[in-house]
């Protein structure tokens, strides 16, 4: 520690740390405009001067480290003085234009000039006229207030690694600039918002809140994203019932600040005149809809599903809810199916994409959840990211990953067909034939194990089944694998080395690795991985899966699920199956019930007769859509509850108006395992009512008494009923929330799983063999067609494209193809194609680069007008049924318009 007095006062700080961060601690504030703690300080502003003893000049405490025995002085005459100097000449650059200012209330220069009593400069010749650029998608410009801060360009480089903004020309005609002066949307911004959330003036400001509201009229409320399972913390400000931004706090996980362009600019989708307001009804799905009182509508539900039950029994219904849904309504969806109707058809739609997460890692872990936090990505020092395109689906945990590459040093393998950003980023890229997962990691194990690189302490103490692992992976040579999955025999062999060479190993991994026939079996390989190499149970250690929707992870907690209750506890346990009963006042079915894509098989058959889908559109996100749509429409009753007229509403009997998620109170559980609050920011449109009051109303109708007043009274019985939640309530999660399992109220958390021994006990290696996928490329159907998210969209698009900026941005899909396969089929950039595969068809345009595979296509589903499950195929998880969206085969054609 060094020693040194500011204003008189001693203070002890790290040598590292600056002036600034001294003074910081004894409660002295010292201006700045330019510094920001997440970035490189620059001393530009150089309103942050200080005298320092002996030192020839002011000096800028931003940039200036402490040393043994300084003796500093933050505010002094000569200080004082070069700081209204220093505001006269910024002010004498800055249009006068406070009075109608949108950044009035909360512009750093503003606060500064009254703080230092700065009224006029006497340099005002130089202000310059205003010329405004609003020709952008979402981001405002007005360059001539800025002040050069450089902040902008700093959090671009170094937080959002994008690099979009730079300091051009010199002297007094220095400005920030884009390259080339190209529009925003044309110089590879992702309009993430960084750099307007850091502009200390009205340069960047947020183009939806323009003239709309002052800060100090808005209410603040701090909520948590929908968009991904990162579960980003949001601050809403919300005016007159209206929300007019989004930003987020530098302070709250697991986000710091950061958001991508769904989470600060796509949240205009609650105002859409497509929401659905009243409840809708009719007799046949060939009949149109008609407007119905909640009465009429709950009365016909109930007595629907009560003539269902009693004419075809309990398990003649099956009910899906939704993984962006918050924990308290999966938890009464589950309880509904379980209670009121006497069955455990019970899914959510964390079955089309992490059900082989949960099946795996229980396999393997005996927990199907994260082992480690977000944060703990960052101090990894070799990270494998498999199967997920993480700047794209998961931006803010990219963020994590470039963050740990480009500033501490860290190795990153990155497994994955396509060219995706973080390939810039990796020292080794295992570039694989699609569906050929478990080789690959199983080629990895061979390597490990044939070299002699595993922690044999950790699994001799932590392990079972290593010999019988070492006996299936044996023929897995690098050169046999190389022939599976078309990855240098090299390649594996370094990767094997580089990850087995490390104690702070990571593993993050996505739908890339879940959505094959064999997904599970994925899942399991990556935990033979981590525990052989011991890199399991510690901090940067672990594997991670990065969630698709927002609560994927709380879906399945709340036992959403056919076979279990809350935290995995299983329907077939006589003591859990007693526990349950007795809390509900009713006798539960032992029988493991129907997962999803059984339900539909199931009506197909005419044993399903009715289902009840909360919030979930699988006639548009399921594989081989034409199947599921033909399922729906031979059910005798389907309920569906939306915000919007999703495919599925369409064939539904009885549409159910609900809430968007700034419109409630709840809980969502995002990847790490963090329980976060969502506190409602604005009232239900008119017509509306909440997800957990509907089910009630519903359940109560049928003759079940289900009461709550407020969602906090579900999760105090999801607490009572949860050993893994008995510490968790609405009071202790404000603020950050709490990361389960918490096992009494009194209890922390657990940000890291399986320290000193795995839930199962000892962890188990499993022995798998690689098992092709159902559908592969032939003569008739030559590519490979893989499915995945686009930046700017999120699932069905039922959100995103409701958002002006964000459509403007992005408006339809386009096919990605190699350039080899666009060359031989004499496809260019823009061309309309047809795609086709053995179900169905659709027309697209084309956009011929090398980030596809060759030989291979993409696709992403969140365009109706280009509906890309029409062509999925129907492989499924050999466990979990999970559909296999990542490998199917299709023929791309010019279409002969």
């Amino acid at each position: 520690m060094v020693s040194l007095f500011i204003n008189g006062k001693k203070v002890e700080a790290e040598p590292s740390q600056t002036i600034l961060q001294a003074a910081q601690k004894l409660g002295i504030h010292i201006p700045t405009l330019c510094h920001d703690p997440r970035l490189t300080p620059t001393g530009a502003c150089r309103m942050c001067v200080v005298e320092a003893e002996g030192a020839r000049t002011l000096v800028a405490s931003c940039a200036t480290p402490v040393s043994e025995g300084m003796k500093i002085t933050t505010h002094s005459e000569l200080v004082m003085r070069s700081r209204r100097l220093n505001l006269e000449l910024i002010w004498s650059d800055h249009p006068n234009d406070c009075l109608t200012c949108d950044k009035t209330g909360e512009c750093q220069l503003q606060r500064l000039m009254y703080e230092y009593d700065v009224k006029t400069s006497r340099f005002t010749d130089c202000n310059p006229s205003s010329r405004p650029d609003d020709s952008n998608p979402a981001i405002y410009r007005d360059m001539n207030k800025c002040i050069l801060c450089g902040k902008c360009v700093r959090i671009c480089d170094e937080v959002q690694n994008q690099h979009i903004w730079a300091f051009s020309n010199r002297g007094m005609q220095t400005s920030i600039a884009t390259a080339f002066e190209k529009p925003l949307r044309e110089s590879g911004c992702v309009f993430c918002g960084h750099c307007v959330s850091v502009c200390p003036v009205g340069a960047l400001m947020d183009k939806p809140a323009m003239k709309k509201g002052r800060p100090w009229e808005t209410r603040k409320v701090r909520t948590v994203c929908c968009y991904c399972g990162v579960g980003c913390s949001l601050v809403l400000h919300v005016k007159q019932g209206d929300i007019l931004k989004v930003t987020a706090d530098t302070h709250s996980p697991p986000n710091y600040g950061s958001l991508c362009v769904k989470g600060r600019y796509g949240f205009e989708f609650y105002r859409s005149p497509d929401r659905l307001k009243s409840p809708l009804i009719r007799d046949h799905i060939d009949q149109p809809f008609r407007e119905a009182s909640w009465e009429e509508a709950i009365k016909l539900v109930a007595q629907k599903l009560m003539e269902i039950k009693q004419k075809y029994g309990p398990d003649a219904f099956g009910c899906l809810s939704s993984s962006r849904g918050t924990n308290e309504e999966n938890y009464l969806a589950q309880k509904f199916t379980r209670a009121v109707m006497g069955t455990n058809n019970m899914d959510n739609c964390a079955r089309v994409c992490h059900a082989p997460s949960v099946t795996g890692l229980r396999a393997a872990l005996g927990s199907g959840a994260a082992t480690n936090s977000l944060a703990d990505i960052e101090g990894a020092e070799v990270l494998i990211v498999s199967g997920s395109n993480t700047t794209e689906a998961h931006p803010v945990a990219a963020l994590k990953i470039k963050k740990a590459v480009r500033h501490n040093g860290a190795k990153l393998i990155v497994i994955d067909p396509r060219e995706i950003e973080l390939v810039q980023y990796a020292t080794v890229w295992l570039r694989l034939k699609p569906g050929t997962n478990v080789a690959l990691i199983n080629g990895l194990l061979h390597v490990i194990l044939k070299e002699g690189l595993e922690d044999k302490e950790f699994i001799r103490q932590r392990t079972e089944n290593i010999d019988m692992l070492r006996q299936v992976v044996s023929p897995y040579t690098p050169e046999k694998v190389e022939e599976i999955t078309g990855v240098p025999g090299e390649d594996i062999i370094k990767a094997a080395r580089i990850y087995a060479g490390t104690g702070k190993g990571m593993i993050v991994y996505g739908l890339g690795m879940t959505e094959h026939k064999a997904g599970s079996h994925g899942v399991m390989s990556l935990a033979n991985l981590a525990m052989i190499t011991g890199n399991i149970g510690r901090p940067n250690t672990g594997i991670n899966p990065l969630r698709g929707q927002n609560n994927v992870q709380g879906s399945c907690d709340m036992g959403a699920l056919p076979d279990v209750y809350t935290c995995y506890q299983k329907v077939d346990d006589p003591a859990a199956n007693k526990k349950f009963s007795e809390a509900w006042n009713c006798q539960l079915p032992t029988k493991p019930g129907l997962k999803e894509p059984q339900m539909y098989k199931a009506t197909l058959e005419g044993k399903l007769k009715a289902m009840y889908i909360i919030g979930y559109d699988p006639a548009a996100t399921q594989a081989n859509i034409h199947h599921v749509k033909s399922a729906m429409k031979k059910l005798d009753f389907l309920v569906v509850q939306e915000i919007f007229m999703t495919e599925t509403a369409r064939l539904a009997h009885v549409v159910l108006p609900a809430g968007c998620f700034f419109e409630k109170d709840g809980t969502f559980t995002n990847a790490e395992r963090r329980v976060r609050l969502l506190n409602q920011a604005i009232q239900l449109p008119k017509g509306t009512k909440h997800d957990w009051e509907i089910m009630c109303l519903i359940a109560n109708a049928m003759g079940y008494p289900m009461h709550y007043n407020h969602p906090k009274e579900i999760m105090e019985e999801v607490a009572s009923l949860t050993p893994e939640f008995a510490g968790i309530s609405f009071k202790r999660l404000e603020g950050d929330g709490l990361v389960w399992p918490v096992w009494d109220t009194n209890h922390p958390g657990t940000p890291i799983l399986h320290k000193d021994t795995f839930t199962r006990g000892k962890g188990k290696l499993n022995d798998l063999l690689y098992t092709p996928s159902e559908e592969l490329p032939d003569s008739s159907y030559p590519l490979y067609l893989t499915t995945g998210r686009r930046l700017y969209h999120y699932n069905n698009g039922s959100m995103s494209l409701r958002n002006p900026e964000i459509h403007s941005i992005s408006s339809e899909e386009f096919v990605e193809i190699h350039p080899d396969d666009a060359g031989a089929l004499d496809i260019k950039t823009d061309d309309r194609v047809r795609v086709t595969s053995r179900r169905g068809s659709l027309e697209v345009k084309a956009l011929v680069t090398t980030r596809s595979r060759p030989g291979s296509v993409f696709l992403s589903f969140h365009f109706p007008e280009t509906p890309t499950n029409v062509l999925t195929g129907p492989g499924e998880d050999m466990l979990a049924l999970t559909p296999e969206y990542k490998v199917c085969a299709v023929k791309v054609e010019l279409c002969a318009c």
